[in-house]
């Protein structure tokens, strides 16, 4: 084989070896956990419903600045949060999601989302919101350790008044009920028809969830009293021969709210309507519906939400501490008075490795991500927690992109392949001097090569 060959052969294997040692970092400023949850009760009603969210965890953060956290939530298989009612439009379904904060910051970071719903019925899918979103001001250097935690999906009924026509499904008549439709227009009733009894202990019943009602008929002369119970009280009688001013009516005036209550709690209730007299017509023409603004989700609608994976934890170094000044580090003076003691601070504990708590951190930013089953386990760096040192995967100081992005540098950088370009060249270039150079020699020697 000519040398010329050989010398080929070694530069390619150089340049083959060299790129073997170059790793392509990948770039990201975020880091993604990935949770599953497992929802139960309330508006998840009697089945599961499955989410997946995805933390986006910030790589760099700096002292004074804002710790943000973006959440994505998506909806796994067929069975969604379902409508506990009727209800107009205006709900909201809110969510919140938890992770816990340890070390340099200690607590629970809270996230939150909502996402108004349109008219409702019962067992009608409700539509949870994208995304959530929390934020924290990083006030201390130091390391923080962030963990998933389990969340909460409530369901906000809207503040308002619903009314009910006394022909709707919802209302339940008991006995002797009948119809009257196309009702006199002088008469005013609510669209034009009634319901309408004769008979005593005939009962109209509604049940609803709200923190009122109204019940809404007619005055008019010659009718029988009502007795207008909700859930299990003993009832408060009406008369609708009387006016609101308590002087007996003179005509027929339809729509007329003859009773209402509008401080129950919030929750299901029923209310009914009862004859009391024998021979004498009562009128139904609607119910009004209230809910008032509420201050905190109901606790009847919540659905809990558990962590059925293991996403892991990641902890994020704030940096932007302050570096200590080389004017104060302290010179050897020789005026100084030995001491007797070789070591004057010595460590109690020497089989502790842990180190000292100092309030003074590096001004890089790196993020260790604790991985559940990693394969690959770096030497660990002393750690102040009492339990065994979990796996790490580390990132570069300052990364620019996703950790699990894989992104390849951007377009035009030189990076490690300039490197191993510019090396492969060297070395070809020094490869091909030697042997021109020893070619020459041989000349003069009157030899060949």
């Amino acid at each position: 084989m000519s040398r010329w060959r050989k010398a080929w052969i070694a530069a390619t294997f150089g340049l083959a070896a060299s790129a073997s040692f170059v790793a392509i970092p990948a770039e990201a400023e975020t880091f993604s956990l990935v949770v599953d949850y497992s929802c139960t009760g309330g508006i998840a009603g009697s089945a599961t419903v499955n989410l997946k969210a995805r933390v986006q965890i910030p790589t760099t953060v700096q002292r004074g600045g804002m710790l943000k956290l973006g959440w994505s939530i998506e909806q796994v298989g067929t069975t969604r949060f379902k409508s506990p009612d009727y209800y107009a439009e205006g709900a909201q379904v809110s969510l919140i999601g938890n992770v816990k904060l340890d070390g340099a910051w200690n607590g629970t970071l809270e996230a939150h989302g909502s996402e108004e719903q349109g008219a409702l019925k019962p067992h009608l899918p409700l539509t949870p919101p994208e995304g959530l979103s929390s934020e924290a001001h990083m006030t201390e250097s130091g390391v923080i350790k962030l963990t998933p935690q389990a969340m909460s999906v409530d369901f906000v009924p809207p503040a308002g008044e619903v009314v009910v026509n006394n022909d709707d499904p919802r209302v339940i008549y008991r006995n002797n009920w009948a119809l009257e439709g196309h009702t006199n227009v002088e008469y005013g009733d609510w669209l034009r028809d009634v319901h309408v009894t004769t008979t005593r202990k005939d009962e109209a019943i509604i049940r609803f969830r709200g923190t009122g009602f109204e019940y809404i008929g007619r005055e008019q002369p010659g009718l029988g009293q009502v007795r207008v119970i909700i859930d299990d009280d003993n009832g408060t009688v009406v008369d609708p021969t009387l006016d609101s001013s308590g002087n007996p009516t003179a005509s027929i005036k339809g729509n007329v709210s003859l009773w209402e209550r509008t401080d129950l709690p919030y929750g299901l209730h029923t209310a009914r309507i009862r004859s009391i007299d024998d021979g004498k017509p009562i009128y139904l023409d609607a119910f009004k519906l209230h809910t008032r603004e509420l201050i905190d989700p109901p606790t009847e609608h919540r659905s809990t939400c558990t962590i059925t994976n293991n996403p892991g934890t990641v902890e994020i170094t704030v940096g932007g501490g302050t570096t200590p000044d080389p004017t104060d580090e302290p010179t050897d003076d020789p005026t100084d008075e030995p001491t007797d003691d070789p070591d004057p601070d010595p460590d109690p504990d020497p089989g502790d490795d842990t180190p000292p708590q100092h309030n003074t951190f590096p001004t890089g930013n790196h993020v260790t991500v604790v991985v559940p089953g990693s394969t690959k386990s770096p030497t660990p760096s002393p750690s102040a927690s009492a339990s065994p040192t979990p796996t790490k995967a580390q990132v570069a100081n300052t990364p620019k992109g996703g950790v699990d992005t894989g992104e390849a540098p951007e377009p035009g950088a030189a990076g490690p392949y300039g490197l191993i370009a510019g090396g492969s060249l060297m070395l070809a270039g020094s490869v091909t001097g030697g042997l021109l150079l020893r070619r020459r020699r041989a000349r003069h020697a009157g030899g060949t090569i």
